[in-house]
């Protein structure tokens, strides 16, 4: 019998979000299971249902779902400190490791050694993103009800092509009708059972009350706007007083606010976004060097949406912001630039909001909206594991020849997770060996 754990201290938590943010590889998916294996499986800190009843919020909010869980997560131990730390903690390295390798990148070009390890660990990344789906679908995936609804999201997306919001919006309402129609199928009980078998009581349980901070209060919402407002006024208002209102920064710092706000879905949803506006009408870089710069974001820890910071640096580096001689610092600048106004409305929806989603918790007219997108997200995520595999077994498209050795590397990564259950960081490691051994012999 498993008693109920004590909560980290803030020494115990900062390590561990520090720790999560240099080995969160395989984009949202993977980030989200590896979450929920250390916080829900192997520390306590947080019970299932209270995991993905804030999973559910992240997953409709604009913006990296997986980032934001880290925020809300953070909030919910140790109020605002804690959810600006786990926020703050999950981007940052992996801006720094950006910023050094877009400066490689920018400066020596495509090198086969980094093309070999690339080639490895892209389709260990479609494994990853399988394996996520699987233990995501495995505990939120309890009744046929649930299951239809993730077919039904995997052929909106993968046959019909219909935008992630609309897929959202229609999962929340058969949800909405389900819940009331049948309840029992909608219920905690029902679509999370698996958490009354699971590791144990964790010390944010089902049954924890709500702590005193994350309360709802006018007071608390009121600063909070003026706060995040205030921040981000202050943030623009300097960089076109300082560079003038049409200059690159500023026009980055406008463009990613939009991209923020904007769209939805995650980073697969902002990317054609990004596309359309970095590469077509600014023309900060060219198409090619976007298609690297995902490829970077793809193999580095981090959120996906941090090859935003790519982007920034590629455009401050080009245009030589302070001079040909100061090309990274202008690309460091600009990658900083864009990376603090794609975050801070993360911040702002999970300080803001968390309040009322933590007031909803057990209510069956909330939380069966809720469940039904979790299980919708599923299906996505199944898409988003074919779209890797499509890309990478086929690189040269469908008419083009099929990549063995990929195909091997990304089975062997496959039996080493399902199977043998190695962590992300082994895998990736190895896949991205195997690939730089391929290229070499």
């Amino acid at each position: 019998m498993y008693e109920r754990p004590s909560g980290p201290s803030r020494r115990e938590a900062l390590a561990f979000w520090l720790k999560l943010g240099f080995i969160s590889f395989g984009g949202p998916a993977g980030q989200i299971a590896l979450m929920h294996e250390e916080l829900v499986e192997r520390r306590r800190w947080i019970s299932e249902n209270r995991f993905l009843h804030a999973l559910n919020y992240c997953m409709v909010l604009p913006g990296p779902e997986a980032q934001q869980l880290a925020t809300y997560i953070g909030w919910l131990l140790h109020r605002s400190w804690g959810g600006i730390v786990a926020g703050a903690l999950f981007v940052l390295p992996s801006l720094l490791i950006l910023i050094a390798l877009s400066a490689v990148y920018m400066a020596w070009g495509q090198l086969p050694l980094i093309a070999g390890i690339f080639y490895g660990i892209k389709p260990a990344v479609t494994a990853l993103v399988l394996h996520a789906a699987w233990r995501i679908g495995s505990r939120a995936l309890k009744n046929a009800w649930l299951w239809a609804i993730a077919a039904a999201a995997f052929v909106a997306i993968f046959a019909l092509q219909l935008p992630f919001p609309l897929i959202v919006l229609g999962a929340g309402l058969l949800g909405w009708l389900g819940g009331r129609c049948v309840p029992a199928a909608f219920g905690v009980s029902s679509a999370h059972a698996a958490s009354r078998t699971g590791p144990g009581p964790a010390f944010i349980d089902d049954d924890t009350p709500t702590p005193a901070h994350a309360r709802f209060s006018w007071a608390r919402f009121s600063k909070l706007v003026l706060v995040f407002l205030g921040l981000w006024a202050a943030a623009m208002a300097g960089l076109a007083l300082v560079f003038g209102p049409h200059a690159l920064l500023t026009q980055m710092a406008w463009f990613f606010t939009k991209a923020a706000l904007l769209t939805f879905g995650g980073a697969y949803a902002v990317l054609p976004y990004v596309y359309q506006g970095a590469v077509e009408h600014f023309q900060w870089l060219s198409a090619t060097q976007m298609i690297d710069g995902l490829a970077l974001g793809e193999t580095t820890p981090g959120p996906l949406i941090m090859v935003v910071s790519y982007v920034g640096f590629v455009g401050g580096w080009s245009q030589a912001l302070f001079g040909p001689e100061a090309r990274l610092l202008a690309g460091a600048v600009a990658a900083t630039v864009v990376t603090f106004f794609t975050f801070l409305p993360s911040f702002f929806f999970i300080l803001l909001g968390g309040p009322f989603i933590e007031s909803t918790h057990g209510q069956l007219r909330f939380t069966a909206p809720l469940t039904a997108i979790t299980a919708a997200v599923v299906g996505v995520i199944l898409n988003l594991a074919l779209f890797f595999a499509g890309h990478v077994l086929w690189q040269q498209g469908l008419s083009g020849p099929f990549e063995w050795p990929a195909a091997l590397i990304g089975v062997a990564a496959a039996v080493a997770l399902f199977r043998y259950q190695r962590g992300v960081i082994q895998v990736v490691l190895g896949a991205g060996l195997a690939g730089l051994l391929l290229r070499l012999f």
